[in-house]
């Protein structure tokens, strides 16, 4: 079970780092001075599905992380 648990915990933290890198950037940079920033400000529909999906792989290596460190798991 240990095994399994620490796959879970591998494959979820290098989806993690990829579903981070997709992620466009937040800064507002030389705009943010006029206030141009917030022309472009709202979330497309797949930057929300691409937040959805890091937020639950998120969660997976949260709950791995905590069964390994705990102990719970053996």
């Amino acid at each position: 079970m240990t095994t399994f648990i620490w796959t879970i915990q591998i494959i979820s933290s290098m989806l993690l780092i990829a579903l981070i890198l997709l992620h466009s950037p937040k800064g507002d940079g030389i705009a943010g001075i006029g206030g141009a920033s917030h022309l472009f400000a709202s979330q497309k529909s797949a930057e929300k599905g691409l937040n959805k999906v890091t937020a639950i792989i998120a969660a997976i290596f949260l709950i791995c992380t905590f069964l390994i460190g705990c102990g719970i798991v053996k």
